[in-house]
């Protein structure tokens, strides 16, 4: 009877977190709807009414994701460092850069999925450190114009890989971002600072580009980067 129970009473909190983790999935998609256009982020208008934003980083607390359910797991910690940019930014908006905020990255800590996190410990612990997928890094935005625009979505397990390619493809084929020259090309400087998660196995810059590019880029052409441009990609 005991052990029935217990096996009862895990069936039960299982379904509930389940339930609690697609809701706060849906609560996410809506809120990036309602406050992000073009790429760009309403910091002044969530401002005004934080409520939204105030309850998923509250729900996201609860919420606890394992790698051994990949998909889900990637999602929930690609959204909720997404959800903390702007949560950091929206706490001391009005603000120019995220560069403006001492320790914005490596700091400031938030409580998520049951642990307490920075930025950084998001995207380097739990998942660069995790999972080798450069495609992250098109997808985590990092509240300046020169990341990769935030989609008005929610990164959704049953959608992530589509959603990662559709971003990695965006990012490669966007002129601003891969700024192709005469026998020269410069990328963002994200493909700098973490040049080894796009040159691995002995791959370079540009044979990694050119997996994702619409028109080819020449293997002898020079490479460089440009400067990255930290100011805020508010809407």
């Amino acid at each position: 009877m005991i052990k029935s129970l217990k096996v009862l009473f895990l069936l039960i909190s299982t379904t509930l977190s389940a339930q609690d983790t697609s809701k706060f999935f849906d609560s996410a998609d809506h809120f990036f709807q309602t406050y992000v256009e073009n790429g760009k982020v309403k910091y002044a208008e969530i401002k005004r009414h934080p409520k939204a934003l105030s309850n998923l980083m509250e729900g996201a607390k609860k919420i606890k994701v394992s790698p051994e359910n990949p998909d889900q797991y990637k999602a929930f910690w690609i959204k909720s460092y997404n959800l903390a940019v702007i949560s950091g930014i929206v706490k001391n908006y009005p603000v120019s850069s995220p560069m403006d905020l001492n320790g914005f990255f490596d700091k400031t800590s938030y409580e998520i999925g049951g642990k307490k996190v920075t930025l950084n410990s998001i995207e380097n612990d739990l998942l660069r450190a995790k999972f080798y997928e450069p495609r992250f890094h098109f997808v985590l935005v990092c509240a300046a114009k020169s990341c990769p625009p935030i989609i008005s979505e929610a990164y959704r397990p049953e959608t992530l890989e589509e959603q990662l390619q559709r971003q990695t493809e965006k990012a490669m084929n966007n002129p601003q971002f891969v700024q192709v020259q005469k026998d020269k090309v410069l990328f963002s400087e994200i493909m700098k600072w973490y040049e080894q998660d796009f040159t691995k196995n002995g791959q370079t810059l540009i044979g990694f580009a050119i997996k994702y590019r619409k028109t080819p880029i020449p293997n002898n052409f020079e490479t460089g980067f440009y400067k990255y441009n930290w100011k805020l990609n508010e809407f």
